[in-house]
């Protein structure tokens, strides 16, 4: 279930207000010529996941080193998450740097090799636009303990994140109606991603998480 719910987090990191208006300029520039989307999109999700699953080893291991402090690491956690998921419907609002803003991208089309690094890049860059479901996932993986297990759970995070990437740079011109949809419904999606959050938040703070992901495991 925990990964269930990751992978969830993962969608809707995608189609999140800060970044799916920037979608199409993202795929215009790493999808290249029309006969290597699929190949650049998959290098553009490999660069971005390797940087996540890294944190996700260092959440993984940092978190083994707090075990003994684990009521106050799953306090500390817990209250993060339910902060991300204020801001995420609006409750609180926490800063957004300047240069996510005023981002912009040349039109010079990507290789493979390329679009890793792009990933890469994009993986940085667009950290704090992305950061309430991404630090949610780095928050519960610091709980495991386990630099294995927060590879795992950040790997499928970016799964999440990234099979909506592929699907969307082959299939671009077909979902327009879709994303549209999205956009205009953004308040209920903000409503429900930040609810979540505060949910799992809730379950941190109070020590039930592990139970409450065993009831659907």
């Amino acid at each position: 279930m925990q990964y269930i719910l990751l992978f969830l987090e993962g969608i809707i990191t995608f189609i999140s207000p800060c970044l799916l208006p920037m979608l199409p300029v993202y795929i215009s520039y790493f999808a290249g010529k029309k006969d290597r989307p699929l190949a650049n999109s998959i290098g553009f999700v490999i660069g971005f996941t390797v940087v996540f699953v890294t944190l996700g080893a260092f959440a993984g291991l940092i978190g083994g080193l707090l075990r003994d402090h684990a009521t106050a690491v799953n306090i500390v956690t817990g209250a993060l998450v339910i902060l991300l998921g204020l801001n995420y419907i609006g409750i609180v609002r926490l800063p957004t740097p300047s240069f996510i803003k005023n981002k912009k991208l040349t039109d010079k089309p990507l290789g493979f090799v390329s679009s890793i690094i792009f990933g890469m890049v994009f993986s940085v860059t667009w950290t704090p636009c992305i950061s309430a479901f991404l630090g949610s996932a780095l928050l519960r993986a610091s709980q495991q303990g386990s630099a294995t297990e927060g590879m795992l759970m950040l790997f499928v995070f970016s799964m999440g994140l990234g099979l909506p990437f592929i699907a969307s740079a082959v299939l671009i011109n077909r979902l327009k109606g879709t994303f549209n949809f999205i956009k205009k419904n953004y308040r209920i999606v903000n409503g429900i991603a930040g609810s979540i959050l505060i949910i799992v938040g809730i379950l941190m703070i109070t020590g039930q998480f592990g139970r409450f992901i065993a009831l659907w495991s």
